[in-house]
């Protein structure tokens, strides 16, 4: 169903493989009639067609736990007014009451940081932030920055990229986003869904076909073929929303009369514009998708890519569900009690919560499909559950009016407000050692409210909204929506606009600089930071051997999320659900560092300084972080900042799962530092790393350094590298983080 093509190809006025390239462009020039490269050299404000691109976006997009951060970095950094459409969603912290009035305070904050500098805000529950983007901020050939990793409207002709808060910043402070110039993937599409198969079928066996070789890290995917045609736009919309997933740079999409009928029916007509590629165009790699050949896929905790059909599950699921268990065992050891096999009925696998919700579930066409298959029917009266979330009040009120809401109550499942909250587990966690079949973005482990450490575990497996509906209708027992026989008869969505025109506050070109910020008592200032010292001494405060480690283990989501306007309160929890003695151990270092720059070097620190015959005087001590691919889920710069807050100068790793997560550590002052893929690490917490001339490398345009290890058993090298940094983001670094280096500019 899902082929990958290695090879470069060249594309022949959008429809045929060139089977002879004698005569054609060379690659790079063919490279620029692609879709991708004529948007992102109409945002390159350099104007050449180097190898290098800086971006400015045309509009940016945050939600609830990332923009109090963004604007406190900006307004540090000299914000005046945000010079382009800036929509803040409130829909991550809107249901999670943890800590009292402290979410609402934020929500107050984005107001009146809207009015005073000129923003957009949508209050809670009106909407997802990426339904918000597709309803009322995309246009053809535009370009929207996000401070979430599901930034993605490439289905819509607009191309999308999710980054952490500080890209942002950088925007709004009328910079640019710095990118080496990207390779293109061509995503052929051919062949037609048949009946039950879902866009989370189809994402789910692409994500499956490319995460773990790394075919589409930091590559823009482009969809074409004649299979595209054959999908509806909410069905874009939901492959087009996990191709985050697949560790894809962003994506794009051919434009047709489905797409100029969204922008139709959103009262955005004049937005739309036809996108496709040039009459020679080059891709760097193909992936063909058979839409015919789909099967309804399950993908297994903890990760999207660890999927099989939903046929091949049932037929042997105590074979999956022992390996879901075994694999449990390894990541959180005797800390937790998992027993999935014994949820087994009559030979099958059973669930005992289901979810349909956020920017990839809750689409009309997902509940509207949902209600077909339950219509009639009921979800029963035992342990089973089922909530679904529409990703907006107008699809909410299309499915009020159509009759989707009425099956779904009357099925048993729970309709609830607009909410990303299921999607990180603010909302609807599952009961300890249950497992949750979700159509929502992520499996993660530590997400959905596991907290390992107080023996509490939830599983949840991706599914698409027509099979959780099939899964529901028959008790719970996991079922393929393709084995099951319904009609759906609704009406298309029909998009209503008053309560936007009503509730959102659109400020853009309408700052008052005399309005106040109104702030909570959890809304704090970023602490002091340092800037970089000549020599760094870096303490590793964690090691972690896992594959991958993400974003959700660096800084885990649920309640934690509430704290995210106070970066000392969130910092206590760092690594908290996979290294738990991470903060302790950074604190003491960092202790350690301040009783150094006071001239009270502590006796340990100068005996391994000693070691290398390093002064105290010109070398900072930090924390380290050693994983071997740090990074992949989620944007949020909070992974980074809460090392940083908690002293951390660097990490050090094999590669980083995603640039985002790269970027956040640039953007906090940690430096990026990998080793060679055949180097080992044998070393654990407690050893040191000593780093010399670490300044003037940084600055001198170096890309490694040869390093030193002191360990119990004596002194070791170790070469590391810092490669593919711009000049600006070697300065930031040297500053100590972002803010530091708009400081310094303001200075000037």
């Amino acid at each position: 169903m899902v082929e990958l093509i290695e090879k470069g190809t060249y594309l022949l006025n959008g429809k045929d493989f060139a089977t002879d390239t004698a005569g054609l462009p060379t690659p790079d020039e063919a490279r620029e009639n692609t879709i991708t490269y004529r948007i992102l050299r109409a945002h390159d404000v350099d104007g050449s067609k180097g190898k290098k691109m800086r971006i400015k976006f045309d509009a940016m997009m945050s939600h609830d736990i990332t923009y109090v951060g963004i604007i406190q970095t900006a307004r540090a950094s000299g914000l005046e007014k945000f010079p382009i459409p800036y929509a803040m969603t409130n829909c991550h912290n809107s249901l999670c009451a943890v800590g009292g009035t402290i979410n609402e305070d934020d929500h107050v904050f984005g107001l009146s940081a809207a009015k005073k500098y000129g923003g957009i805000y949508v209050p809670a529950n009106q909407a997802v932030i990426h339904q918000y983007a597709r309803e009322a901020m995309v246009k053809c050939g535009n370009m929207i920055l996000g401070s979430d990793s599901h930034t993605r409207y490439g289905s819509l002709g607009n191309m999308g990229v999710g980054e952490g808060g500080g890209e942002l910043v950088k925007q709004l402070l009328e910079n640019t986003w710095d990118i080496n110039a990207p390779e293109v993937v061509l995503v052929w599409l051919e062949g037609t869904p048949k009946k039950g198969i879902g866009p989370h079928d189809v994402a789910i066996s692409l994500v499956k076909a490319v995460f773990d070789n790394g075919f589409v890290k930091n590559k823009v995917l482009e969809f074409a073929g004649p299979g595209v045609k054959n999908l509806p736009i909410d069905f874009r919309n939901g492959i087009d929303i996990m191709t985050t997933e697949t560790t894809c740079l962003s994506s794009i999409w051919t434009t047709d009369d489905e797409v100029k009928k969204h922008y139709d029916i959103h009262n955005r007509g004049e937005f739309y514009k036809e996108l496709k590629p040039g009459d020679v165009a080059y891709y760097d790699s193909v992936i063909k998708i058979d839409l015919s050949k789909q099967e309804s896929m399950i993908a297994l905790p903890y990760h999207p890519s660890n999927a099989v059909t939903i046929h091949e599950f049932q037929a042997n699921p105590e074979k999956y569900l022992r390996q879901i268990e075994e694999d449990t065992r390894k990541r959180f050891g005797d800390k937790v009690e998992v027993d999935l096999v014994g949820k087994m009925r009559e030979g099958k696998a059973t669930a005992d919560q289901a979810i349909i919700a956020g920017c990839s579930g809750g689409t009309y066409d997902n509940l509207a499909e949902a209600a077909s298959i339950l219509k009639e029917k009921s979800i029963g009266n035992d342990y089973f559950t089922i909530s679904a979330y529409p990703q907006s009040v107008p699809v909410y009120m299309a499915t009020t009016r159509n009759g989707v809401a009425e099956e779904l109550l009357e099925a048993g499942v729970v309709i609830k407000p607009a909410f990303c909250g299921p999607c990180f587990g603010a909302g609807d966690v599952p009961a300890n050692n249950g497992l949750s079949i979700r159509h929502t973005t992520r499996n993660f482990p530590n997400r959905e409210g596991s907290k390992p450490g107080q023996g509490q575990i939830s599983m949840v497996a991706l599914m698409d909204a027509r099979s959780i509906a099939a899964t529901a209708a028959n008790g719970g027992i996991i079922t393929a929506a393709t084995d099951v026989e319904y009609t759906n008869d609704h009406a298309p969505y029909d998009f209503d606009a008053k309560i936007y025109e009503r509730r959102i506050y659109n400020g853009f070109d309408k700052a008052n600089p005399d309005e106040a910020l109104r702030y909570g008592p959890n809304i704090k200032d970023w602490p002091k930071m340092y800037p970089m010292q000549e020599n760094m001494l870096l303490e590793l405060a964690a090691v972690i051997h896992d594959p991958v480690t993400t974003t959700d283990e660096l800084i885990p989501s649920g309640e934690t999320s509430s704290y995210r306007s106070n970066p000392l309160k969130l910092s206590e929890f760092a690594l908290s659900r996979r290294v738990p003695e991470y903060v302790g151990l950074s604190k003491r270092i960092q202790k350690e560092d301040l009783e150094r720059r006071e001239g009270k070097c502590p006796k340990k620190v100068e005996e391994v300084l000693a070691k290398v015959g390093a002064k105290a005087a010109d070398t900072s001590l930090g924390s380290c972080v050693f994983a071997n691919r740090p990074g992949d889920g989620s944007a949020r710069e909070q992974a980074a900042s809460c090392q940083k807050v908690l002293g951390g100068d660097a990490n050090i790793c094999y590669e980083y799962a995603t640039k985002r997560y790269r970027s956040n550590c640039i953007n906090w002052g940690i430096v990026p530092f990998t080793i060679s893929k055949d180097t080992e690490f044998p070393y654990v917490a407690g050893d040191y790393v000593y780093v010399p001339g670490i300044r003037e490398a940084i600055l001198g345009g170096k890309e490694e350094i040869e390093a030193q290890v002191i360990t119990a058993d004596g002194v070791k090298p170790l070469k590391l590298y810092f490669q593919n940094l711009t000049a600006d983001e070697r300065q930031i670094l040297a500053d100590g983080c972002l803010m530091n280096y708009y400081a310094a500019q303001n200075k000037k």
